[in-house]
């Protein structure tokens, strides 16, 4: 575009043509990597901005999902064999093409999710950063480890590392470039095959970077995608997999838990949230209203770890709104592929569709407007306006249910005790933000919040961009975590190794067992007095 939230349209218009590297023989190429078989019934994708047609894709079948996950332990047998050097390598390759050809990529995720290129842009450099940092930690996380043994000198233990096998991978439509390769790195480093199901909406997207990593070295089968409903395809995903991977829903995460559960598998997953923003009485006022609009609104308000409840301080409520509702309404909605856009477009209709409904039900209930709140079909089907919301009670839908889309409620407090116990009072846990100029009262706040992750004086990148911590949820917002040691380990078998040297736990021969009871106790008392772990 270039049009203003909450402003008539300009003579410009507000979608650009699809780009030129989208091609048809582009996307024929990307969706041959699909496993399906050639006669597969298809499925047809649109483009979020205009509602125009996409890509035509093969569906996969449950019998096709079988034959992946077989092709995908043969080729695992001897990728597990595949020094941990060699792996670093293709990773490490991977990182460059992805830097070197992000033009591309950021026109298929624009075109398929409807986002701006600045938040597409966000993708490649968070997939670069995870190649980078699990090739340059794999050999570490899984190198053979020593640990104490039982009996000091005389027990010679290691702790080993093997993959788990063949890993399900089910990622969404929001950040398909993100949530597609940024689960499959650590799981191939780690020495796993992976069969994955991206959303349909954005499955070209993950096809490339299959496509590309194929490209930096990585053997055939290692990595296969597969698409389908989940009604569909999903048990034969849960029946297959040596370890689930999961990013959606959580009534969809409980139903895979349980699965998990059955098979007894290990499962991670990352579900929904109703992330807070706390706005202290001591807040830089002017970086709290930009770091809202970062919070609120990036990819159109469908990102897990974006605010939805925003709490100010009743001394700086005023001040904080008025410049927070400026800037909102001076953002620009457009499905140009460029980086001019400030928020594009909802993905699908059925998101858009809930985003209304939610607003509308506020409103009707007493909630007042203060920016936006308005689908704006002269722009494209899919277009809504970045929404700033009061007066919200807990009737209304949007209190306390995930809307993922472009709206906020704003909420005061009194004091600080109110704000933290206002934020925790959700079963979600994923992502909170606490605004201050106080670095240490900040931390002291962020810590009682019950959350994965909380940042200071930033809306979600610090947390998500430290990728050497972990990131995940609490409560009803999932299971397990990215990033860190753990993003990787998760995707392996610990197995300890004990070699018993010259004496253990039984006596020796010529000694009775009270007599070795007894002086075990003694070197037991001594290990503990002098300090031994």
């Amino acid at each position: 575009m270039t049009v203003r939230s909450s402003s008539p349209s300009t003579s410009e218009p507000a979608v650009s043509g699809l780009p030129a590297s989208l091609t048809p023989p582009r996307i024929a190429h990307l969706t041959s990597r699909i496993a399906a078989a050639p006669t597969a019934a298809r499925v047809g994708t649109t483009i979020p901005y205009t509602g125009a047609p996409l890509a035509d894709l093969p569906v996969s079948t449950p019998s096709d999902v079988d034959e992946a996950f077989t092709r995908g332990r043969h080729a695992q047998a001897s990728w597990a064999a595949t020094p941990v050097s060699e792996r670093k390598r293709i990773l490490l390759r991977f990182h460059d093409l992805v830097l070197d050809r992000r033009n591309e990529v950021m026109d298929l995720i624009q075109a398929e999710s409807g986002k701006t290129r600045r938040d597409a842009f966000l993708e490649v450099t968070d997939i670069a950063i995870a190649a980078r940092y699990y090739a340059r930690s794999a050999s570490r996380l899984l190198a053979p480890a020593r640990r104490r043994g039982a009996i000091p000198l005389l027990t010679r233990t290691t702790e080993l590392r093997h993959p788990k096998g063949v890993v399900t991978i089910i990622s969404p439509w929001n950040y398909p470039l993100s949530m597609a390769a940024g689960d499959a790195i650590p799981a191939l480093l780690a020495g796993n095959a992976v069969v994955q199901k991206p959303d349909t909406q954005t499955a070209l997207t993950a096809l490339w970077a299959l496509d590309l990593m194929h490209q930096a070295g990585l053997p055939d089968d290692l990595w296969q995608m597969v698409v389908g409903r989940g009604s569909s395809i999903g048990d034969s995903l849960m029946r297959n997999a040596d370890y689930m991977m999961f990013t959606g829903s959580t009534a969809a995460g409980r139903h895979i838990a349980r699965e998990a559960g059955e098979r007894l598998i290990g499962a991670s997953l990352e579900l929904g949230g109703k992330n807070a923003m706390l706005v202290l009485d001591d807040a830089d006022i002017a970086r709290a209203a930009d770091g809202a609009v970062s919070a609120c609104f990036p990819s159109t308000g469908q990102l897990c770890v974006s605010v939805e409840r925003l709490y100010v301080a009743e001394s700086v409520r005023d001040e904080f709104v008025a410049a927070f509702v400026e800037r909102t309404r001076a953002l620009q909605l457009s499905g140009r592929y460029d980086f001019r856009s400030d928020v594009g477009c909802l993905t699908t209709q059925s998101q858009l569709e809930t985003v209304a409904t939610h607003v509308e039900d506020a409103v009707a209930k007493g909630a007042t407007v203060l920016a936006g709140g308005r689908a704006r079909p002269d722009l494209g089907p899919l277009f809504y306006e970045p929404t700033i919301l009061t007066d919200v009670t807990s009737e209304m839908t949007l209190y306390d249910h995930e809307t993922f889309g472009p709206v906020v409620s704003i909420y005061s407090f009194s004091d600080v005790e109110e704000a933290i116990a206002r934020a925790n009072a959700t079963p979600y846990g994923l992502n909170a933000s606490v605004w201050s100029r106080d670095a240490a009262r900040g931390h002291a706040v962020a810590s009682r919040l019950h959350a994965g992750t909380v940042n200071v004086n930033d809306a979600f990148a610090a947390a998500w961009g430290s990728i050497d911590s972990p990131m995940g949820g609490m409560g009803d917002s999932g299971v397990g975590r990215r990033h860190g040691s753990e993003g990787l380990l998760k995707y392996t078998e610990a197995q300890t190794i004990a070699h018993q040297r010259v004496l253990g736990f039984t006596p020796p021969r010529g000694i009775s067992h009270r007599a070795w009871a007894t002086m075990l106790t003694v070197a037991l008392k001594t290990l503990k007095r002098i300090g031994v772990r």
